[in-house]
């Protein structure tokens, strides 16, 4: 009997993730360059610091225990929230680079992105509103 509650817990796991929404990565509308998967995973490895018109890119992303988070970096950079924090501290004691700017929501973050041209962030795609332009889906 234990073994069909596992099985069953691990099928309405896998459901769960099957039906999760896609995580929309946002700009400010201002924004007008143009972004594909490599660009995005390079600017949120911090080996691209400015925006292809000169302006510094401000990276932001929601804490890391929002289920965004995790899908995003999943999809997006091929890394576990852990590689990713590990990837960032190395960067960051070395000097060779500031980890992302932590908000504390979908709502935060497109205000912050709203707020200034030179951001990128994501958020689930249910949350985007009119403030803010989809340049990539994960």
């Amino acid at each position: 009997m234990n073994i069909f509650k596992t099985i069953f817990s691990t099928i309405l796991l896998v459901a769960s993730f099957a039906s999760a929404a896609d995580i929309s990565v946002i700009v400010n509308p201002a924004n007008s360059d143009s972004f594909d998967a490599k660009t995005i995973k390079r600017i949120y490895l911090g080996k691209i610091k400015v925006f292809p018109n000169g302006e510094k890119v401000t990276v932001l992303t929601l804490e890391d225990n929002a289920p965004e988070t995790e899908m995003f970096r999943e999809s997006a950079l091929n890394k576990s929230n852990s590689q990713f924090k590990s990837y960032w501290s190395k960067l960051a004691f070395t000097g060779k680079g500031t980890p992302p700017t932590e908000v504390a929501s979908s709502a935060d973050m497109i205000n912050a992105i709203k707020a200034d041209a030179s951001s990128i962030g994501f958020v689930d795609s249910s949350a985007v509103t009119a403030d803010v332009k989809v340049i990539a889906t994960f």
